[in-house]
């Protein structure tokens, strides 16, 4: 990443000439960029704008309502305690105080619950042995643990895995099962078919289309922050708006997408109306809340003589310039739109990095019922296809898409939750998912629960919620995560300012910066996307040093 050094303010910087006329700095951040709006603001930064496609703050943080239940379809752990930025926020505002243990823990964490016992079910309504599951697992997770020594001890990634955390996974997993004396064959075919389950429900924690995509050699890369991890009973939209506490309303406009970022205008002259409209292809027009397709630009908010060095094209045709640009959108938008989203297009670096990087979908499929069917020591009931016992891939055809969810939590405490269950699913089949109706869903959902269970009585659930992260044009997938060609380097070269295609000039200092989870070490984390904005946040803040310093 560039060192964020003060520009030095010379007579001929078109930038400073504009800024000895305004007095501050123009910073816009696209996203949910609230946390590094508030450290701007903080520091005397006066001039900032955050700029939301959606509706809502918070992004990935969507707090819903399902009966008198408050549910996440985003953002539900907070990854660690120990320096954790969102963990001592929530901490120092009482947000934790009604966490219960279940909902605190320490080690990996299961997508949902830790609390109670995880029932494994067959297709053909059987119940798998505690016993063998405790076997399998205690397997699995000895494997699992090799999976993070490629990276941390630097071991050499042998052509057969194909550098695949799946593939590598599942061939150890299969060779030693087979090889045990010990086990029936009965036995060892349970275990074979229970290889698929786990990595289902791998796929859905690193929100890839399968762990066969994810690097093995950097898969030891990521670490979690030391201490519990929790779930905040009142949702994590809490976190969102202690971060907007303090941000004046005129800073944040919703429902504003834009369409092009115009950067690098090296002769700083006045921007207006000439820039050409970028609308083909962009995917914000199929949401019909933006502007019309083929409208003339409108005038910006500035005066003719001012000179800027970056202007925002929005999807309602208003033109919006600035000094700095913090883009905080998605990697899947990024993968999605870069061509047209950046005029003229990113470093090479940055777009090689974009594309090596992955992002995927994992959604989350709520279901309410009356009564549970369920005892009170069941913690989730996980799915395992004993005709998946060979299989080498977690992809499906698109009619069985209902293959890839992987099992369904029991939320807790009922007092709270009602009685719902929290399904996943992961990849191209959520996608499928994503295009069936509400009462299409419930009813694949409720015949697999009959089936797996053996109960063919179990009733259809009264109420159903589900995500829908990968068809939302302004996020295109849930998390990012290191895929198969790829490495924590990618993060770094995604990260941070394109302050010009050609380095040696001075006149345009840090036009564009990126930040978000991608661009972090801690990628997929909300607390990587808040230390990442804060971080884009600290260079503009360095850079202004002594314009600040001077004072008015």
């Amino acid at each position: 990443m560039q060192s964020c050094e003060p520009s030095g303010y010379s007579e001929d910087d078109p930038l400073s000439r504009s800024l000895r006329r305004r007095g501050q700095p123009r910073v816009v951040v696209i996203g949910a960029g609230l946390a590094t709006a508030r450290a701007l603001l903080e520091q005397g930064f006066t001039d900032v704008t955050v700029l939301e496609a959606s509706r809502h703050i918070g992004g990935r943080v969507q707090r819903v309502r399902l009966g008198h239940a408050t549910l996440e379809l985003g953002a539900t752990w907070i990854h660690g305690s120990h320096g954790n930025p969102i963990y001592h926020l929530a901490e120092a505002n009482g947000l934790l105080e009604e966490t219960t243990d279940g909902e605190r823990s320490v080690g990996r964490i299961s997508l949902y619950s830790k609390n109670g016992v995880a029932c494994y079910l067959t297709n053909h309504g059987r119940w798998i042995p505690k016993d063998v599951v405790e076997e399998f697992s205690d397997l699995y997770n000895e494997v699992y643990n090799l999976t993070q020594g490629f990276f941390r001890h630097g071991k050499p990634v042998n052509a057969e895995s194909q550098n695949s955390v799946g593939v590598f996974t599942r061939e150890k997993v299969r060779n030693r099962i087979r090889d045990n004396p010990d086990d029936t064959e009965a036995t060892k075919r349970l275990k074979l078919a229970m290889i698929q389950q786990y990595p289902k429900v791998e796929s859905c924690e690193s929100s890839s289309h399968s762990i066969d995509e994810v690097s093995l050699s950097a898969f030891g890369e990521w670490t979690e922050i030391p201490g519990a991890h929790h779930i905040i009973p009142s949702g994590f939209m809490r976190v969102v708006e202690l971060l907007a506490e303090g941000i004046p309303p005129h800073v944040i406009q919703l429902g504003k997408p834009i369409r092009c970022i115009h950067w690098e205008q090296a002769s700083a002259r006045p921007r207006g109306p000439e820039i050409q409209p970028c609308g083909e292809g962009d995917h914000n027009h199929d949401t019909g809340e933006g502007g019309q397709s083929g409208e003339s630009p409108q005038k910006g908010r500035w005066d003719e003589d001012e000179q800027w060095p970056v202007v925002m094209e929005c999807e309602d045709c208003e033109m919006i310039p600035a000094d700095h640009v913090i883009v905080t959108v998605t990697l899947g938008v990024l993968k999605r739109q870069y061509t047209s989203f950046f005029r003229p297009c990113l470093p090479t670096e940055k777009v090689a990095a974009i594309h090596r990087l992955g992002i995927g979908t994992t959604d989350k499929i709520f279901l309410e019922f009356e009564e549970p069917f369920w005892g009170p020591e069941c913690n989730s009931l996980q799915f395992v296809w004993e005709d998946e016992a060979e299989s080498c891939t977690l992809t499906y055809p698109p009619e069985l898409w209902y293959r890839k969810i992987c099992g369904f939590d029991v939320l807790y405490p009922p007092e709270r939750y009602g009685h719902v269950l929290s399904g996943w699913i992961c990849g191209e089949e959520a996608l499928v998912m994503e295009k069936c109706d509400d009462e299409a869903v419930a009813e694949i959902c409720t015949e697999m629960l009959r089936q797996f269970t053996g109960n063919p009585n179990i009733p259809k659930p009264r109420r159903i919620l589900r995500s829908s992260w990968g068809s939302n044009p302004y996020f295109r997938g849930s998390y990012s995560y290191t895929q198969v060609g790829s490495s924590g380097a990618d993060v770094e070269k995604e990260v941070g300012q394109a302050p010009t295609l050609h380095r040696e000039l001075q006149d345009t200092p840090m036009q564009v910066l990126l930040s978000g989870e991608a661009t972090h070490r801690k990628y997929s984390t909300t607390h990587g996307a808040l230390l990442s904005g804060q971080r884009e946040a600290a260079c503009l803040i360095e850079m202004y040093r002594d314009l600040f310093q001077q004072g008015p």
